[in-house]
C-alpha cells in the first residue's frame, strides 16, 4: 500500500484529540493510520511554543513539498544530459560523475541525487540503472541510524586513521572489498594500494569470514613487511580482521555502515574488477589465485589519480 499524506481533515482531527488529552496511539487509531504517522506529524508541525494548529501544520506541510519540488527542478536538462552521458556512455559512478561536475564548476549534483533519480527512473520502468558497476536495490537514506547485518567485535572506525593514510603519504595502506559471483559460489577478494593504485584481486572459496581472510593473508603475505593498514566494509565476512592483523601485523579499520564513499577507490575498482568472474576456473593458469586483468577502462576514469601506475613502491 502507498503512503497518503495527512489531510487537512486528519489535521484537524489530531489536533482536537490533543486537546483533549488524547494519546497518540490511541489518535493514530481513530484517524486509522500508523503511530509513527502521528509522532512524525506533531515533530514536524508543532508550533515552537509547543501547541499543535491543524491550519497552521497544513501550511508548513505544503510550504516542505513545494521547496522540495523546487529544488529538484533547479537541476537543468543540460546538467541531467550531461549525467545520463557520463554514466551511460563511460559507465562512471555517480560519486564519479558529481565529483567531475564540482571539478569543472558545472552545477552541483550531488550522488545521492543521482541515485535517487535512477531509483526513480527503475520504478517507472527505465534502464538507467542498468548502466550502473553494481545492481541498484531499494534506496535506503545514508543517514538512517539502523545497522541491519550486527557488529563485528573488535571494530576501530575509519574516522581515527592516521593522517598519513588520508593524504596517502605511503605505500601499504590497502582498502579492500569483496566481489561476488553466484550464490554460495567463490568471491574475488579486491586489495586496493591508497597511494600506489596497485591492485591485487584473491580468490576465495566462499564468502565466510574463513575463505575470505585466508585468501587476504595468501595475497599481502608477501608484502607483510610493507603492509600498514587495512580498510574495510562491514561485511560478515571480514569478521576475522582481528587473525589477520595479528599474522600480518597490521592495524584494520572499517567504514561507517552504508558509507561505500568513505572507500571511494575500493568502490571505484569493483567495476572494473567485476568483469573478470570469481566462478570461472582460473587455478590452472594463475595457481596463486592472484589477477592483473583489468578492464579497458579501468586506467580511464576520473578517479585514477596515477594514471599508469599499477606496480607497488614501499618505503
Amino acid at each position: 500500500m502507498s503512503y497518503k499524506h495527512l489531510t487537512h481533515e486528519e489535521r484537524f482531527t489530531i489536533a482536537t484529540l490533543l486537546s483533549k488529552k488524547y494519546p497518540q496511539s490511541k489518535i493514530a487509531e481513530i484517524i486509522r493510520r500508523h503511530p509513527s504517522t502521528v509522532s512524525r506529524e506533531l515533530k514536524r508541525n508543532t508550533h515552537a511554543n509547543c501547541t499543535y494548529e491543524s491550519d497552521r501544520a497544513t501550511q508548513k506541510a505544503q510550504l516542505r513539498a513545494s521547496q522540495a519540488t523546487c529544488r529538484a527542478s533547479r537541476i537543468s536538462p543540460e546538467n541531467w544530459e550531461y549525467v545520463d552521458d557520463k554514466l551511460t556512455s563511460e559507465q562512471w559512478s555517480p560519486e564519479e560523475i558529481s565529483g567531475k561536475m564540482k571539478k569543472e564548476g558545472l552545477q552541483a549534483i550531488s550522488h545521492e541525487t543521482i541515485y535517487r533519480r535512477l531509483w526513480a527512473d527503475k520504478k517507472s520502468g527505465g534502464s538507467l540503472h542498468k548502466h550502473l558497476r553494481h545492481k541498484i536495490g531499494n534506496y535506503r537514506k545514508r543517514d538512517s541510524p539502523r545497522e541491519r547485518r550486527g557488529r563485528i567485535p573488535g571494530q576501530r572506525c575509519i574516522s581515527t586513521r592516521p593522517p598519513e593514510i588520508e593524504n596517502r603519504t605511503r605505500c601499504g595502506d590497502c582498502e579492500m572489498d569483496t566481489v561476488i559471483g553466484l550464490p554460495s559460489g567463490p568471491v574475488l577478494v579486491t586489495i586496493v594500494d591508497r597511494r600506489s593504485r596497485r591492485t591485487l584481486l584473491a580468490k576465495a572459496t566462499d564468502k565466510s569470514a574463513n575463505a575470505v581472510s585466508t585468501a587476504i593473508l595468501k595475497a599481502l603475505g608477501p608484502y607483510r613487511k610493507h603492509t600498514h593498514t587495512l580498510t574495510f566494509d562491514n561485511g560478515k565476512e571480514f569478521a576475522m580482521h582481528q587473525l589477520i592483523d595479528e599474522i600480518l601485523q597490521t592495524t584494520s579499520y572499517f567504514a561507517h555502515p552504508y558509507h561505500s564513499w568513505e572507500r571511494g577507490l575500493n568502490e571505484n575498482t569493483n567495476g572494473p574488477s567485476a568483469s573478470i568472474s570469481p566462478n570461472e576456473p582460473t587455478s590452472a593458469t594463475s595457481p596463486t589465485n592472484k589477477f592483473t586483468k583489468y578492464k579497458k577502462n579501468s586506467t580511464t576514469g576520473p578517479e585514477n589519480a596515477l594514471a599508469g601506475t599499477h606496480h607497488m613502491r614501499y618505503s
